[in-house]
């Protein structure tokens, strides 16, 4: 006797829910829109700034906790009886620095594969309909309408909760942010490994090799000096190896970030990691590799040659 299917669970209806956001294509028109107006922004250097490569991790999820917090804070004296002015300064806090961390939010967001940014559409959409729902608790409350204000701002926060459900299944499901070159110092095991003849690298052209299934960037200089670093680009996993090579770079085909081929800093953003960088010589005519130790990756320093930093 076959057993009946289980009854999908809430937690299941929610990831089924999630899953078919991802997949749903209604809003690429409007999303492809709003991405090419992000990337037309005058940010210039700014840029890097926003997407926390100072940091060396996104600014965007630490910009949130001052508006999430100021309004999670004023529900909490919404609760008491009364007026509460404290409450009222805490909403407006929050709206002030709901735009800078939008901004940062959005200059992340528009560098993202195309799933990502279906839900980081919703999620801007969620948080959009918070800050109207505050805006106008804040204007209730300046005119004295108390419970109107309070009522706006549980609804705000009840909004602000659903964008930041999907932040963080954008954040930990599909790993938007995260580092996708973390992973290699743990999978390369330790010595030297043979990648080629010196004849298989053309002076200037990436190639890419692989080192313990782990795909690696080899690059031969026109002088004859030979970098390796991680192929696969610790922002969202492009192939550098199908990137440009100038200026003692590579670009990333996908989303522009510049690595420095001597030691894998990232000298532009929107990657907030540097890649793993390898130590190369050339023995018998062919070239070894092998992945740089702690005390050598710790001598990486921002400013050096290369592109412009």
């Amino acid at each position: 006797m076959s057993a009946k299917p289980r009854r999908r669970t809430r937690q299941n209806r929610t990831l089924w829910l999630l899953d078919r956001l991802e997949r749903d294509t209604r809003a690429d028109a409007v999303i492809d829109v709003l991405r090419k107006g992000v990337w037309a922004l005058p940010l210039g250097r700014g840029r890097d700034l926003l997407h926390g490569r100072w940091l060396g991790h996104p600014v965007h999820p630490l910009m949130v906790q001052v508006p999430i917090g100021s309004w999670m804070s004023a529900a909490v004296l919404d609760l008491r009886p009364g007026r509460s002015r404290e409450a009222d300064l805490l909403i407006g806090l929050g709206l002030a620095a709901a735009a800078p961390a939008a901004l940062a939010g959005a200059a992340d967001w528009a560098e993202l594969h195309q799933e990502q940014q279906r839900v980081g559409f919703v999620h801007a959409l969620a948080n959009t309909v918070a800050v109207g729902l505050y805006g106008a608790s804040l204007v209730c409350r300046v005119k004295g309408r108390t419970g109107p204000g309070r009522a706006f701002g549980f609804l705000g926060l009840t909004a602000v909760g659903i964008g930041g459900m999907l932040g963080g299944h954008l954040a930990y499901r599909q790993a938007s942010g995260a580092n996708h070159a973390e992973e290699v110092p743990h999978v390369v095991t330790e010595g030297w490994h043979r990648v080629g003849g010196v004849d298989e690298f053309p002076a200037g052209q990436p190639v890419r090799r692989s080192v313990d299934d782990v795909p690696v960037l080899v690059v031969r200089e026109t002088g004859g000096q030979i970098h390796a670093l991680a192929e696969r680009c610790s922002h969202l996993a492009g192939p550098l190896s199908e990137g440009t090579v100038a200026d003692g770079c590579v670009t990333c085909p996908w989303h522009g970030s510049v690595f420095r081929l001597s030691d894998g800093w990232n000298v532009r953003g929107p990657a907030i990691a540097p890649q793993p960088a390898f130590d190369t010589r050339v023995v018998d005519g062919h070239v070894e590799v092998r992945l740089r130790g702690p005390d050598r990756e710790a001598d990486r320093q921002p400013a050096g040659t290369g592109a412009e930093q």
